[in-house]
């Protein structure tokens, strides 16, 4: 009975143990479908630099459950929790953030183990737990988002849907992305630590510090910090664009100051070091290959988090050609499996974004394989998954098209200084990727000739080829958006702009193309069908039978359109792409479906461009 007695005693004791580790979880945000929800857990208190490695030796997974639905999210290492404001290093919180799909009540139950690279494991099953959390259940209730206009939340979340469009959840609105793929360095900005200043490229954004408002001021950090990159993504909003792009990581790179690790070596150091010309040695004798900077990446949440309150798409090009051999020697292993479980537990909640696994990739096609099959397994969101390669190497495409690979798309650069191969590009794997069954959501993310591409509105304030081929020339071949490259020749360039407006007067065409798409057309039912136009000085994109839009560079009043021989009216309309606003009356207003029918003339400059629209007349 004694030693029964002492046995029961000792079993409660572990179990006492286990429980007492377990403490109160902090739940943070708004409690609202589609909103950020933080998990705060109490762990081990441990740092960045510390023996046993806590980004790669620790490993947090959270799965959520409501009424069916079950996500598996990865946490990560928070240090403090508040890192973004102190800067610190060490702590013991842990976090896993979430964007929940549904109201009412989720619960969730977590998985905290230890070992060598377990973070990166493929199973689990030999893991030991690490205590605190480990196996920990609790529960939370959300209501409906009281978001509205272009804030993120009030769309929900923006998924791959097997088209060759992308579309938002909650809305069930298909989405057309224009805005900016420069500078490629958004994120080598003066206020966020450990901000590095090689080859002279680091930014302030001060041309736009008029731009911060108090719509802001959540997303400051330590007091004061923050503000003029918060304020440039203010402008682009207000300009009506709705994406921009950064790169993560270029420690080799064309600018070399974008990290999210630790350096070995102090800033000044790295800078002089990395200004050598070839620089690749730096990341084998400079940097903690599996440890990262939390407060940096903290901060960079911040700009993040209120991009997603503007309408922003969040494009993440994860590598660029000079870094996407680095890690790893060029093989698939533990430093790029751990960095990009980095940037999906921190960032893969955003709602509207895409991963890209590299800009001008050239990594053996095995080895892009490998990195998409393990992205696309951890990320449970499913966001949109991408490459980029070189204009001259798009045919890499034909690998990674189908069944192929998980990606869902393409991120298209082209070559040609007037923007000549954009619209053939687009058509070419539209085509590819639909005959497989698969459709691809394709976008142009670098039209352009790379010394000039979007040149800046002093040196070219009309923009037509940017606009007709480009522009208009991606969306009327099916495809889903361009981002602007800025070139390396002009001021405010690729690598060295701090100012968006450089580019002003050319923001407003792109809003008034997205009006045009987003107000007059189902763009998502329609299908490029240039034949229909039988000219070679026109695009057409037709849902035939119903309504037809034309885009035409010039000679407007030369344009005819097959409406087949149902003898139905169908109405004619114009539209000024170089200055927007309402519909408008040509010297057609209408005709009938009698084959190839004459569309007449626009409402004025027969020698400019216009977008014709013919629909059924009821």
């Amino acid at each position: 009975m004694k030693l029964q007695f002492q046995l029961i005693s000792f079993v409660a004791l572990i179990l006492f143990s286990c429980s007492s580790q377990q403490k109160e979880v902090k739940i943070e945000g708004e409690l609202k479908k589609w909103h950020r929800v933080t998990l705060n857990f109490e762990g081990p208190e441990t740092s960045e630099m510390a023996e046993e490695n806590p980004f790669l030796n620790y490993r947090l997974d959270v799965t959520f459950k409501n009424n069916g639905n079950e996500y598996l999210i990865p946490g990560f290492y928070a240090t403090d929790g508040n890192a973004a404001e102190t800067s610190s290093d060490s702590g013991h919180i842990w976090q896993v953030r979430f964007t929940p799909d549904a109201v009412g009540e989720w619960t969730y139950t977590t998985s905290f183990k230890k070992g060598e690279n377990i973070a990166i494991a493929e199973s689990l099953s030999d893991a030991s737990s690490a205590g605190f959390m480990d196996s920990q259940t609790g529960s939370f209730t959300i209501t409906e988002s009281d978001k509205t206009g272009i804030d993120n939340r009030a769309k929900g979340r923006l998924q791959y849907v097997g088209e060759s469009y992308l579309k938002f959840a909650e809305t069930q609105q298909y989405f057309i992305k224009l805005g900016v793929d420069a500078p490629e360095n958004l994120l080598a900005f003066t206020d966020i630590d450990v901000s590095t200043n090689a080859l002279d490229f680091q930014k302030a954004w001060e041309p736009h510090a008029r731009d911060y408002d108090e719509s802001a001021a959540p997303f400051v950090w330590q007091e004061t910090k923050g503000k003029n990159l918060l304020g440039a993504i203010n402008y682009l909003a207000s300009e009506g664009l709705n994406v921009f792009s950064f790169l993560t990581f270029n420690v080799d790179g064309d600018d070399r100051n974008i990290f999210p690790h630790l350096l070995k070596v102090p800033v000044k150091e790295y800078e002089a070091y990395a200004s050598i010309k070839k620089n690749k040695e730096a990341w084998e004798t400079m940097f903690h290959k599996t440890r990262f900077d939390v407060s940096k990446l903290e901060q960079w949440e911040r700009i993040f988090e209120f991009a997603e309150t503007k309408g922003m798409f969040l494009h993440f090009k994860t590598h660029e050609t000079e870094t996407d051999h680095l890690m790893d020697n060029g093989v698939f292993g533990i430093e790029s499996k751990l960095y990009y479980r980095e940037l999906i537990a921190r960032f893969g909640h955003h709602l509207a974004m895409n991963w890209n696994l590299g800009e001008e990739n050239n990594q053996p096609i095995d080895e892009v394989k490998k990195a998409a099959r393990y992205v696309a397994d951890l990320d449970a969101y499913n966001s949109h998954l991408v490459i980029h390669t070189f204009p001259n190497k798009d045919d890499r495409y034909a690998e990674l098209i189908g069944d192929q690979s998980p990606l869902t798309g393409a991120s298209l650069q082209l070559s040609d200084e007037e923007f000549r191969d954009v619209y053939p590009r687009v058509l070419k794997w539209r085509k590819k990727s639909n005959a497989t069954g698969k459709k691809w959501a394709l976008a142009v993310d670098e039209p352009g000739k790379a010394k000039i591409a979007l040149l800046p509105d002093d040196e070219d304030p009309e923009h037509n080829f940017a606009r007709g081929r480009a522009m208009w020339g991606t969306l009327m071949a099916g495809g889903y958006g361009v981002e602007w490259y800025f070139g390396y020749a002009s001021p405010n360039s690729d690598l060295t702009c701090q100012d968006f407006r450089s580019r002003d007067l050319f923001w407003d065409q792109n809003r008034y193309t997205l009006q045009f798409f987003n107000l007059h057309i189902p763009f998502w039912q329609m299908e490029p069908n240039n034949s229909l136009t039988a000219d070679e000085i026109s695009y057409c994109l037709a849902k035939e039978g119903e309504v037809y839009a034309i885009y035409t560079e010039a000679e407007a009043d030369k344009i005819e359109l097959n409406l087949g021989n149902s003898d139905e009216s169908f109405t004619i309309r114009w539209f000024d792409p170089r200055n927007g606003g309402d519909l408008l009356e040509g010297s057609i207003t209408s005709v009938k479906a009698t084959g190839m029918v004459a569309l007449g003339s626009p409402p004025s400059a027969v020698d400019k461009d216009w977008a014709i629209l013919v629909q059924r007349a009821e």
